[in-house]
């Protein structure tokens, strides 16, 4: 169990925090430390003496994480499982299914399921969330003003961002003009999930000179799939140095880079470096879909090359993705959960610690997110606390007790009931 907390102002000593999530931290290991908070912000970290007079609350070595940040999810599709399904598993009818789905998509059930999944991920300890927003004519005129909604609403709690989600060819039609002016509208990034296909570099350019006209930043779902000749990720990197938006865009997936050979995956790797692209690694949903196959046991793991893109110097990410909806039947929006799955699933344990950035602050940086994912003096003491001592422990037990601070409070919040959702299956 944990010692209470108490109001106000207090010192947590013998607490132990990844080097990652320190200003300046860049060693792999646990730093043993204090933290001083004070107004609801941090005040000190480190010998914490001059502070004496506050109440203290010992950790017992426990392990202290900033609270994370999720860069790619689908909080429009999720938790419509309960109605709609995946007969085979396949990225293929995962996309039938949703959008057959769609046509159920009012307003108000975009909201219900959306705001469902907010109060998970805020539970869990989730500070800033980027989701991707179907937004095929009709939907996207239905589902961005439910966006930002949410946005105002959970001001404050969650920082929400928003990417519109359409398929590559749709920037080649004419209503791709005012999809960008209600992306613009609503403060969104401009998105597209790209397959490769014949004139791809003239529509990246087309995608490109309309995010460029209106400022706005840019996500892509590149390459999600095995097949070893699809590469617009290299496309997506030359485009974006064509058109000087490096440091601006995300690609996510990125799944058949790993089919490709040695010395062509480095190629790409070093154009998406020099592009100053943010790779998201999504493990959970990508090992789910790809390889499938009636009666076949999955032969590879669907996963990005996230330690190759890594040592090159390639930020990488990792995230959710899709949750409880035909393209991922489970998840829960929990970064803990994303965080010990990743590790396990790409073989991030030697040593695991610092890619705990991947779900912290490097999503935070992706998104402009100044501080997020961060523990440093004069930030708000939002922080997840752990009864575990080292990543051993967390990672053989990612379950075990933990307790989520926001501005030095304690949350009261718990993941909400699914019998919340039953009305929208009826």
């Amino acid at each position: 169990m944990f010692p209470s907390i108490p109001q106000g102002s207090y010192r947590l000593v013998n607490g132990r925090v990844p080097a990652c999530a320190l200003e300046g931290g860049d060693t792999d290991e646990l730093v043993k430390t204090g933290i001083v908070v004070m107004d609801g912000k941090i005040a000190a970290i480190g010998i914490t003496d001059a502070y004496g007079a506050l109440p203290v609350v010992d950790l017992d070595d426990g392990m202290i994480w900033p609270t994370c940040v999720e860069l790619h999810t689908h909080l429009d599709k999720g938790q419509t499982l309960g109605r709609t399904r995946n007969a085979t598993g396949t990225h293929d009818d995962a996309l039938a299914a949703v959008t057959a789905d769609r046509a159920l998509w009012s307003p108000d059930d975009v909201a219900a399921r959306m705001e469902f999944s907010l109060r998970c991920a805020y539970a869990y300890g989730t500070s800033a969330i980027r989701t991707h927003v179907d937004s095929f004519p009709p939907q996207g005129e239905i589902s961005w003003p439910v966006f930002s909604e949410l946005k105002r609403k959970w001001a404050g709690r969650i920082e929400l961002q928003g990417s519109c989600l359409v398929h590559l060819p749709f920037y080649d039609a004419p209503e791709a003009e005012g999809l960008a002016d209600l992306v613009a509208e609503h403060g969104g990034i401009l998105g597209v999930a790209a397959k490769s296909m014949p004139g791809m570099a003239k529509t990246f350019d087309r995608f490109f000179d309309l995010a460029v006209e209106r400022n706005l930043d840019i996500d892509v779902h590149a390459d999600e799939t095995a097949d070893p000749l699809s590469n617009n990720l290299e496309d997506l990197a030359d485009a974006t140095m064509r058109h000087g938006w490096e440091g601006r865009v995300v690609a996510g997936h990125c799944c058949s880079l790993a089919q490709r050979t040695d010395e062509e995956a480095a190629r790409t790797i070093a154009k998406v470096r020099d592009a100053g692209i943010t790779i998201v690694a999504l493990p959970m949903c990508n090992m789910y879909l790809q390889g499938r196959g009636e009666g076949r046991t999955p032969r590879w793991r669907g996963v990005t090359l996230m330690q190759e893109l890594a040592a090159a110097g390639v930020p990488v990410a990792m995230a959710s993705d899709n949750t409880r909806d035909p393209f991922y039947a489970y998840g829960d929006l929990d970064p803990v959960e994303v965080f010990t799955q990743a590790v396990r699933i790409a073989h991030l344990d030697l040593p695991a610690d610092p890619w705990l950035a991947g779900i912290t602050s490097t999503p935070a940086n992706a998104m402009g997110l100044k501080g997020a994912g961060k523990i440093a003096v004069g930030l708000p003491a939002d922080l997840i606390l752990f009864r575990v001592r080292d990543w051993t422990e967390l990672l053989a037990r990612p379950r075990a007790a933990r307790l989520v601070i926001r501005n030095g409070a304690v949350l009261d919040a718990q993941v909400p009931d699914y019998r919340e959702l039953d009305a929208l299956f009826a």
